[in-house]
């Protein structure tokens, strides 16, 4: 037998205006609809309805993670200082920690991500090859310090995830794990009903080789990801590669330098010399541990910072101040060059190839040159894709051009590797008898951030839809007012909930119809069913929240087919 909610006794508390400081629809309508109460800037209470919801994703989930094999554990959230330094992530991770020490001084964090803990519960608990493979997870709260949390639920500084993690002794045994993985990711998005991408994707500070995200469009979304119309590529645009392409055969003039004063910019450039900016070639300079690197892109793109970080990670990359040009007569502020640079490492995107001809900084005041052909006259120490992707960008796959789209990351998968199993020295015994170093997958999904997801999905002007695999009720009962329809509402509400259907009925004493039902639109149970005026002829009106179609019915039409 399911259980009636009622109304009357839910700690719920409606708002018919949005809060002050929501910007997004889910952080709009989970708080208006009394799923979640704010505490402090990325800090959120689940109320009753809320915590409902978020148990039914986590029981998603877990069936889901159990049918691949999967073993459910839980380890602590305050974890030591030692592993995360073993792993060097106690100094990556930087002010995303949060830190803290106990009276005796040690030190110790709130784990934001537990590959380091898994490590060694396996190098405790397993021995041998016979022992493997294995997956373990977990649903626990994890903490990062966010500098702007933002979005309601969706970007928090506490929130709960799914972390799970693979052991296995070969390349081929990582590859069968990450593809459960990727299947059970598959059923569980489907599951609750949201609409997703899978997109290649950098591992970031997890590390690793071969990563993928599972992307919930929305426009709430801090990732952009892009989708080819032609064939089936998809990535998150710090993934995305642009092929080296060398032009050969072409004869070029030799190298021209240009007066150009007051035009230390590329719009000021192209438009002294008539030309579009994408015949320049922009020259940015950063610091790469305090080392200055130079940074070339076509003039008319812009450098994304996020994935020339990637590409240099663990290396803090920052841009360069006007102070870093004392002392350097060679760097020429507004004028720098990739030609007869000194002690500057030249870093490129793979549009800057051999053989093409550019307009650049001469590395002299108020002048540029024209002419200046890679291959020729400069050369590239390493190639990066590091350009802001645009709309309209080539296919890596077919070459037809990208569109751009928000989404909402909901999970990610990694192939680690052999990274933390060789700082944890994690070998078991093989089948010759000699040691074996352990290869590891690790795969997460956001669970509270999945929530907040469906809502961005699954709302419209009057307020919540929720699918109804994890909706907090199947039904909301509502008695128009009247004591014959209360009567009638508390009487259905029992016999469905005697078939096995969860009912939550607003039976509140003096609150008008009119509140009951935006109230039930707001809130959002798949299926509202009216006890109203023909209440007396044993007829109830059954609506369906997310199309809108009503229907009037007997009681016994009803309950069967809710309990169907």
């Amino acid at each position: 037998m399911a259980q009636v909610q009622r109304m009357s006794r839910l700690l719920v508390k409606t708002l018919r205006d949005d809060p002050a400081d929501a910007e997004t629809l889910s952080h709009k309508l989970l708080v208006r609809a009394g799923y979640v109460r704010r505490n402090a800037a990325g800090i959120w209470s689940w109320l009753p309805l809320g915590k409902k919801v978020l148990d039914n994703v986590s029981r998603v989930v877990r069936e889901e993670m159990d049918a691949i094999g999967a073993q459910e554990v839980l380890l602590p959230a305050l974890l030591p200082k030692e592993p995360y330094e073993a792993s060097a992530r106690w100094e990556e991770y930087g002010d995303l920690l949060f830190r803290l020490k106990d009276r005796k001084g040690g030190e110790y964090l709130l784990g934001p991500t537990h590959e380091e803990i898994f490590t060694l519960v396996v190098k405790d608990q397993v021995s041998s090859y016979k022992d493997l493979p294995v997956m373990l997870y977990q649903i626990q709260t994890k903490y990062r310090d966010e500098a702007r949390p933002r979005s309601g639920v969706l970007r928090g500084r506490e929130f709960q995830m799914k972390d799970s993690y693979s052991f296995d002794t070969t390349d081929e045994g990582l590859a069968e794990s990450y593809r459960l993985h990727r299947e059970a990711y598959q059923k569980i998005f489907a599951r609750l009903g949201l609409d997703y991408r899978i997109v290649s994707a950098v591992s970031g500070a997890m590390g690793g080789s071969a990563s993928e995200e599972f992307l919930a469009p929305a426009a709430a979304g801090e990732d952009t990801f892009v989708d080819c119309p032609h064939c089936d590529y998809a990535a998150n645009t710090e993934a995305v590669t642009f092929a080296l392409t060398p032009v050969e055969g072409a004869e070029h003039p030799a190298v021209e330098e240009l007066d150009t004063p007051d035009t230390p910019t590329i719009e000021s450039l192209a438009e002294l010399l008539g030309v579009p900016a994408s015949a320049t070639l922009k020259n940015l300079l950063v610091k790469v541990d305090g080392e200055i690197v130079a940074v070339g892109v076509p003039g008319n793109r812009e450098v994304d910072l996020g994935k020339l970080g990637e590409h240099l990670a663990p290396a803090v990359v920052e841009l360069v101040t006007a102070e870093d040009f004392e002392g350097r007569p060679d760097l020429v502020r507004g004028y720098v060059g990739p030609q007869g640079l000194e002690k500057v490492r030249y870093l490129a995107d793979p549009r800057i190839a051999p053989g093409t001809s550019w307009i650049t900084g001469a590395n002299k005041q108020d002048t540029h040159a024209r002419n200046v052909v890679c291959g020729r006259d400069f050369e590239v120490d390493q190639y990066l894709d590091v350009v802001v992707v645009e709309e309209g960008d080539p296919c890596p796959k077919c070459g037809t051009g990208l569109k751009l789209d928000r989404a909402i990351e909901i999970g990610h998968i990694f192939q680690l590797g052999r990274k933390y199993a060789d700082t944890f020295q994690l070998d078991v015994l093989g089948q010759n008898g000699k040691p074996v170093r352990v290869t590891m997958g690790s795969y997460g999904i956001g669970v509270s951030r999945a929530v907040a997801a469906l809502a961005e999905q699954h709302a419209d002007e009057q307020g919540l839809y929720w699918p109804k695999e994890i909706a907090p009720a199947d039904v909301h009962v509502v008695a128009a007012g009247k004591a014959l329809q209360t009567e009638l509402a508390l009487d259905v509400s029992e016999k469905l909930a005697a078939a096995g259907v969860r009912v939550l009925v607003d039976e509140r004493p003096g609150v008008s119809p009119g509140v009951k039902f935006t109230d039930a639109e707001l809130i959002g149970v798949p299926q509202i069913l009216v006890a109203g005026r023909r209440a007396a002829e044993g007829v109830v009106e059954l609506k369906d929240r997310r199309t809108g179609e009503r229907e009037e019915l007997t009681v016994e039409e009803a309950i069967a087919r809710l309990s169907a």
